[in-house]
């Protein structure tokens, strides 16, 4: 029904920057909010930004000044800029969407696959 697809991440030094993106695609009416989580191994998933609709973002405490949550509508495409990158950012990244499709009124919660971003020198 909905595909979503990462990209953009890798390696790169601490202090350095990385963008991730985060395309959505299938039978979709609208989107509610889309964004970024991640999990480390052994540890829970935790919310990294998010994105609604009408515009509102939330960020984890670990990463405001660092993060920033952006939506491309016409492309249903969310990105994560990310800057001042720390070891400890490194893990599995995972994008999500909440959104209703063409053919129910529901809304309904899709993940990606997850991207790599690994912060070392």
């Amino acid at each position: 029904q909905v595909q979503l697809v990462e990209s953009g991440g890798g390696l790169v030094q601490p202090g350095g920057s990385l963008r991730l993106s985060c395309a959505a695609s299938g039978s979709i009416f609208s989107i509610n909010s889309m964004g970024w989580y991640r999990q480390a191994p052994g540890k829970e998933r935790e919310l990294v930004a998010v994105l609604t609709s009408g515009g509102s973002t939330r960020y984890a405490d670990s990463v405001k000044g660092r993060f920033t949550v952006s939506r491309d509508n016409a492309k249903n495409t969310v990105y994560l800029q990310m800057n001042s990158l720390k070891p400890e950012d490194t893990t599995v990244y995972y994008c999500y969407t909440t959104l209703v499709l063409t053919d129910s009124p529901y809304a309904m919660t899709f993940w990606g696959k997850g991207t790599l971003v690994t912060v070392s020198s």
